[in-house]
Protein backbone atom coordinates (compact mmCIF):
# COMPACT_ATOMS: atom_id res chain seq x y z
CA UNK A 1 0.00 0.00 0.00
CA UNK A 2 1.30 3.61 -1.18
CA UNK A 3 0.83 7.10 -0.88
CA UNK A 4 -0.35 6.50 -4.19
CA UNK A 5 -2.83 4.36 -3.42
CA UNK A 6 -4.35 5.81 -0.99
CA UNK A 7 -4.81 9.43 -2.50
CA UNK A 8 -5.86 7.78 -6.19
CA UNK A 9 -8.69 5.57 -4.28
CA UNK A 10 -9.96 8.27 -2.81
CA UNK A 11 -10.17 10.63 -5.23
CA UNK A 12 -11.46 8.86 -7.98
CA UNK A 13 -14.37 7.56 -5.76
CA UNK A 14 -15.42 10.60 -5.13
CA UNK A 15 -14.96 12.43 -8.47
CA UNK A 16 -17.70 10.19 -9.41
CA UNK A 17 -20.59 12.47 -7.38
CA UNK A 18 -20.89 14.97 -10.12
CA UNK A 19 -22.75 12.53 -12.52
CA UNK A 20 -24.94 11.45 -10.09
CA UNK A 21 -28.64 12.28 -10.29
CA UNK A 22 -29.35 14.15 -6.90
CA UNK A 23 -27.06 17.08 -5.44
CA UNK A 24 -24.82 15.46 -3.19
CA UNK A 25 -23.09 18.21 -1.06
CA UNK A 26 -24.36 21.30 -2.41
CA UNK A 27 -22.33 24.67 -1.82
CA UNK A 28 -25.18 26.23 0.57
CA UNK A 29 -24.86 23.39 3.11
CA UNK A 30 -22.81 24.37 6.62
CA UNK A 31 -19.38 22.97 6.32
CA UNK A 32 -19.82 20.31 8.59
CA UNK A 33 -22.50 18.88 6.59
CA UNK A 34 -21.05 18.86 3.15
CA UNK A 35 -18.15 17.37 4.94
CA UNK A 36 -20.40 14.31 6.64
CA UNK A 37 -22.26 14.08 3.73
CA UNK A 38 -19.47 13.25 1.13
CA UNK A 39 -18.14 11.33 3.84
CA UNK A 40 -21.49 9.00 3.49
CA UNK A 41 -21.05 9.71 -0.23
CA UNK A 42 -18.53 7.92 -0.43
CA UNK A 43 -18.57 5.09 1.40
CA UNK A 44 -21.84 4.06 -0.83
CA UNK A 45 -20.20 5.38 -4.09
CA UNK A 46 -17.78 2.65 -3.42
CA UNK A 47 -19.42 -0.49 -2.17
CA UNK A 48 -21.22 0.01 -5.54
CA UNK A 49 -18.50 0.16 -7.36
CA UNK A 50 -17.26 -3.07 -5.49
CA UNK A 51 -20.87 -4.49 -6.35
CA UNK A 52 -20.61 -3.50 -9.72
CA UNK A 53 -16.94 -4.23 -10.24
CA UNK A 54 -16.39 -0.60 -11.47
CA UNK A 55 -13.08 -0.14 -9.08
CA UNK A 56 -10.15 1.92 -10.82
CA UNK A 57 -8.41 -0.47 -12.43
CA UNK A 58 -4.60 -1.46 -10.61
CA UNK A 59 -5.94 -2.94 -7.42
CA UNK A 60 -5.32 -0.21 -5.03
CA UNK A 61 -9.15 -0.62 -3.28
CA UNK A 62 -8.32 -4.42 -2.73
CA UNK A 63 -4.65 -4.08 -1.23
CA UNK A 64 -6.04 -1.43 1.03
CA UNK A 65 -8.76 -3.74 1.80
CA UNK A 66 -6.05 -6.38 2.47
CA UNK A 67 -7.34 -8.30 -0.02
CA UNK A 68 -4.86 -11.07 -1.63
CA UNK A 69 -3.78 -10.14 -5.52
CA UNK A 70 -5.31 -13.73 -6.39
CA UNK A 71 -8.65 -12.68 -5.01
CA UNK A 72 -8.97 -8.82 -6.14
CA UNK A 73 -11.68 -9.40 -9.07
CA UNK A 74 -13.39 -11.90 -6.30
CA UNK A 75 -16.18 -9.11 -5.57
CA UNK A 76 -17.83 -11.36 -2.59
CA UNK A 77 -14.25 -11.05 -0.84
CA UNK A 78 -14.16 -7.85 -1.55
CA UNK A 79 -17.34 -6.86 -0.18
CA UNK A 80 -16.37 -9.08 3.02
CA UNK A 81 -12.64 -7.11 3.48
CA UNK A 82 -15.04 -3.90 2.93
CA UNK A 83 -17.30 -4.94 5.53
CA UNK A 84 -14.74 -6.12 7.87
CA UNK A 85 -13.05 -2.59 7.72
CA UNK A 86 -16.35 -0.69 8.12
CA UNK A 87 -16.32 -2.32 11.47
CA UNK A 88 -12.93 -1.39 12.30
CA UNK A 89 -14.96 2.37 11.79
CA UNK A 90 -17.18 1.77 15.07
CA UNK A 91 -14.07 -0.03 16.33
CA UNK A 92 -10.80 0.16 15.40
CA UNK A 93 -8.53 1.85 12.86
CA UNK A 94 -9.98 1.28 9.08
CA UNK A 95 -7.44 0.46 6.21
CA UNK A 96 -9.20 2.21 3.23
CA UNK A 97 -9.31 5.90 3.30
CA UNK A 98 -12.74 6.74 2.60
CA UNK A 99 -13.66 4.23 5.82
CA UNK A 100 -11.24 6.55 7.60
CA UNK A 101 -12.92 9.63 6.39
CA UNK A 102 -16.16 8.22 7.69
CA UNK A 103 -14.82 7.79 10.85
CA UNK A 104 -15.30 11.11 12.61
CA UNK A 105 -18.61 11.52 10.41
CA UNK A 106 -19.96 8.04 12.40
CA UNK A 107 -18.76 9.59 16.05
CA UNK A 108 -19.81 13.15 15.12
CA UNK A 109 -23.22 12.43 14.31
CA UNK A 110 -23.49 8.85 15.99
CA UNK A 111 -24.52 6.63 13.32
CA UNK A 112 -25.29 3.13 13.65
CA UNK A 113 -23.68 0.47 11.28
CA UNK A 114 -27.04 -0.58 10.07
CA UNK A 115 -27.58 1.35 7.50
CA UNK A 116 -24.21 1.06 5.97
CA UNK A 117 -24.90 -2.84 6.34
CA UNK A 118 -27.89 -2.80 4.47
CA UNK A 119 -25.57 -0.78 1.57
CA UNK A 120 -23.06 -3.98 1.39
CA UNK A 121 -26.10 -6.24 1.76
CA UNK A 122 -27.33 -4.64 -1.77
CA UNK A 123 -24.35 -5.32 -3.07
CA UNK A 124 -23.71 -9.10 -2.21
CA UNK A 125 -27.60 -9.86 -3.46
CA UNK A 126 -26.27 -8.32 -6.69
CA UNK A 127 -24.13 -10.99 -7.12
CA UNK A 128 -26.39 -13.89 -6.27
CA UNK A 129 -30.08 -11.85 -7.59
CA UNK A 130 -30.08 -10.90 -11.11
CA UNK A 131 -33.66 -10.96 -11.53
CA UNK A 132 -36.57 -9.91 -9.94
CA UNK A 133 -40.02 -11.71 -10.03
CA UNK A 134 -42.40 -9.33 -8.64
CA UNK A 135 -42.60 -5.57 -8.13
CA UNK A 136 -42.45 -6.22 -4.10
CA UNK A 137 -39.09 -8.39 -4.31
CA UNK A 138 -37.88 -5.22 -6.47
CA UNK A 139 -38.74 -2.97 -3.20
CA UNK A 140 -37.36 -5.01 -1.03
CA UNK A 141 -34.16 -4.72 -2.87
CA UNK A 142 -34.38 -0.86 -2.54
CA UNK A 143 -34.66 -1.55 1.01
CA UNK A 144 -31.08 -2.34 1.23
CA UNK A 145 -29.99 -0.49 -1.83
CA UNK A 146 -31.34 2.91 -1.75
CA UNK A 147 -33.08 3.88 2.01
CA UNK A 148 -30.08 3.82 3.77
CA UNK A 149 -28.65 6.75 1.90
CA UNK A 150 -32.13 8.92 2.92
CA UNK A 151 -31.98 7.77 6.14
CA UNK A 152 -27.85 8.71 6.51
CA UNK A 153 -28.56 11.90 5.36
CA UNK A 154 -31.42 12.54 8.15
CA UNK A 155 -29.52 11.12 10.91
CA UNK A 156 -26.43 13.19 9.70
CA UNK A 157 -28.87 16.58 10.02
CA UNK A 158 -30.41 15.32 12.70
CA UNK A 159 -33.65 15.58 11.68
CA UNK A 160 -34.89 11.78 11.65
CA UNK A 161 -38.41 11.22 13.00
CA UNK A 162 -40.39 7.99 11.81
CA UNK A 163 -42.71 9.92 9.75
CA UNK A 164 -39.30 11.62 7.86
CA UNK A 165 -37.81 8.79 7.40
CA UNK A 166 -40.69 7.11 5.85
CA UNK A 167 -40.95 10.05 3.24
CA UNK A 168 -37.59 9.86 2.97
CA UNK A 169 -37.62 5.47 1.80
CA UNK A 170 -40.19 6.76 -0.68
CA UNK A 171 -38.21 9.31 -2.22
CA UNK A 172 -35.14 7.08 -2.53
CA UNK A 173 -37.18 3.82 -3.62
CA UNK A 174 -38.01 5.84 -6.17
CA UNK A 175 -34.61 7.30 -7.13
CA UNK A 176 -33.67 3.82 -7.39
CA UNK A 177 -35.91 2.73 -9.76
CA UNK A 178 -35.40 5.81 -12.01
CA UNK A 179 -31.75 4.85 -12.10
CA UNK A 180 -32.85 0.95 -13.13
CA UNK A 181 -34.80 2.71 -15.91
CA UNK A 182 -31.75 4.93 -17.34
CA UNK A 183 -29.53 1.76 -17.25
CA UNK A 184 -31.95 -1.21 -18.77
CA UNK A 185 -29.02 -1.17 -21.55
CA UNK A 186 -25.53 -0.79 -19.08
CA UNK A 187 -27.55 -3.48 -16.49
CA UNK A 188 -28.03 -6.08 -18.64
CA UNK A 189 -24.89 -5.93 -19.86
CA UNK A 190 -23.75 -7.29 -16.36
CA UNK A 191 -26.77 -9.72 -16.55
CA UNK A 192 -28.99 -7.58 -14.16
CA UNK A 193 -32.44 -7.41 -15.11
CA UNK A 194 -33.99 -4.76 -12.44
CA UNK A 195 -37.76 -4.93 -14.61
CA UNK A 196 -39.94 -7.29 -12.73
CA UNK A 197 -40.58 -10.22 -14.27
CA UNK A 198 -44.41 -10.38 -13.73
CA UNK A 199 -44.61 -6.75 -15.53
CA UNK A 200 -42.27 -7.57 -18.46
CA UNK A 201 -44.92 -10.78 -18.91
CA UNK A 202 -47.79 -8.38 -18.49
CA UNK A 203 -46.67 -5.84 -21.14
CA UNK A 204 -45.42 -8.78 -23.44
CA UNK A 205 -41.81 -7.82 -22.99
CA UNK A 206 -39.02 -10.41 -23.81
CA UNK A 207 -35.64 -9.93 -22.18
CA UNK A 208 -34.43 -10.19 -25.86
CA UNK A 209 -36.15 -6.86 -26.06
CA UNK A 210 -34.05 -5.26 -23.65
CA UNK A 211 -30.89 -5.62 -26.23
CA UNK A 212 -32.64 -4.13 -29.09
CA UNK A 213 -30.60 -1.21 -30.60
CA UNK A 214 -34.37 0.96 -29.65
CA UNK A 215 -37.17 0.10 -27.92
CA UNK A 216 -39.79 -0.86 -29.01
CA UNK A 217 -43.71 -0.27 -28.49
CA UNK A 218 -44.28 -2.79 -25.44
CA UNK A 219 -40.98 -2.11 -23.80
CA UNK A 220 -42.21 2.15 -24.28
CA UNK A 221 -45.22 1.08 -21.99
CA UNK A 222 -43.17 -1.05 -19.54
CA UNK A 223 -40.66 1.94 -18.90
CA UNK A 224 -43.60 4.34 -18.86
CA UNK A 225 -45.73 2.11 -16.08
CA UNK A 226 -42.70 1.87 -13.91
CA UNK A 227 -41.82 5.70 -14.30
CA UNK A 228 -45.16 6.37 -13.12
CA UNK A 229 -44.37 4.45 -10.04
CA UNK A 230 -41.32 6.04 -9.53
CA UNK A 231 -43.21 9.39 -9.56
CA UNK A 232 -46.02 8.30 -7.31
CA UNK A 233 -43.94 7.33 -4.83
CA UNK A 234 -41.88 10.88 -5.35
CA UNK A 235 -45.52 12.88 -4.70
CA UNK A 236 -45.54 10.26 -1.69
CA UNK A 237 -42.05 11.46 0.09
CA UNK A 238 -42.16 15.15 -1.12
CA UNK A 239 -43.73 16.22 2.17
CA UNK A 240 -41.12 15.28 3.35
CA UNK A 241 -39.25 18.71 2.42
CA UNK A 242 -41.76 20.74 3.31
CA UNK A 243 -41.46 19.44 7.35
CA UNK A 244 -37.75 21.00 7.12
CA UNK A 245 -36.39 24.18 7.39
CA UNK A 246 -33.59 26.41 5.88
CA UNK A 247 -30.83 24.55 3.72
CA UNK A 248 -32.15 21.40 4.44
CA UNK A 249 -35.08 22.14 2.63
CA UNK A 250 -32.91 23.27 -0.64
CA UNK A 251 -30.98 19.52 -0.46
CA UNK A 252 -33.99 17.45 -0.56
CA UNK A 253 -35.92 19.52 -2.46
CA UNK A 254 -32.82 19.11 -4.74
CA UNK A 255 -33.16 14.97 -4.32
CA UNK A 256 -37.44 15.06 -5.71
CA UNK A 257 -36.04 17.45 -8.53
CA UNK A 258 -33.58 15.29 -9.63
CA UNK A 259 -35.80 12.28 -9.90
CA UNK A 260 -38.52 14.31 -11.13
CA UNK A 261 -36.00 15.58 -13.79
CA UNK A 262 -34.70 12.15 -14.85
CA UNK A 263 -38.14 11.28 -14.83
CA UNK A 264 -39.08 13.97 -17.61
CA UNK A 265 -35.92 13.36 -19.78
CA UNK A 266 -37.35 9.66 -20.04
CA UNK A 267 -40.69 10.92 -21.14
CA UNK A 268 -38.62 13.05 -23.60
CA UNK A 269 -37.39 10.25 -25.43
CA UNK A 270 -41.07 8.70 -25.63
CA UNK A 271 -39.68 6.25 -22.53
CA UNK A 272 -36.86 4.97 -24.81
CA UNK A 273 -34.16 4.18 -22.55
CA UNK A 274 -31.93 1.58 -24.76
CA UNK A 275 -30.07 3.71 -26.71
CA UNK A 276 -28.70 5.36 -23.66
CA UNK A 277 -29.18 6.86 -20.43
CA UNK A 278 -31.76 10.10 -20.87
CA UNK A 279 -29.97 12.72 -18.57
CA UNK A 280 -32.08 16.37 -17.58
CA UNK A 281 -30.76 19.63 -18.65
CA UNK A 282 -30.12 22.05 -15.52
CA UNK A 283 -32.71 24.46 -16.63
CA UNK A 284 -35.21 21.53 -16.03
CA UNK A 285 -33.42 20.93 -13.16
CA UNK A 286 -33.68 24.05 -11.96
CA UNK A 287 -37.36 24.16 -12.55
CA UNK A 288 -38.21 21.04 -10.84
CA UNK A 289 -36.32 22.11 -8.02
CA UNK A 290 -38.79 25.71 -7.73
CA UNK A 291 -42.00 23.42 -8.40
CA UNK A 292 -40.63 21.20 -5.06
CA UNK A 293 -40.20 23.98 -2.93
CA UNK A 294 -43.40 25.46 -3.49
CA UNK A 295 -45.02 22.18 -3.10
CA UNK A 296 -46.21 21.56 -6.87
CA UNK A 297 -44.80 18.88 -8.60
Amino acid sequence: MTATDTADAERGTLAKAADENFPVAPFFLPRDWREDLVAVYGFARLVDDIGDGDLAPGGADARLLGVPAGEAEDRLVLLDAFETDLRRVFDGTPRHPLLRRLQPTVRRRSLTPEPFLGLIAANRQDQLVTRYETYDDLLAYCELSANPVGRLVLAVTGTATPERVRRSDAICTALQIVEHLQDVTEDLGRDRVYLPATDMKRFHVQEADLAAATAGASLRALVAFEAQRARDLLDEGAPLVGSVHGRLRLLLAGFVAGGRAALHAIAAVQHDVLPGPPKPGRLRLLREAGATLRGKG
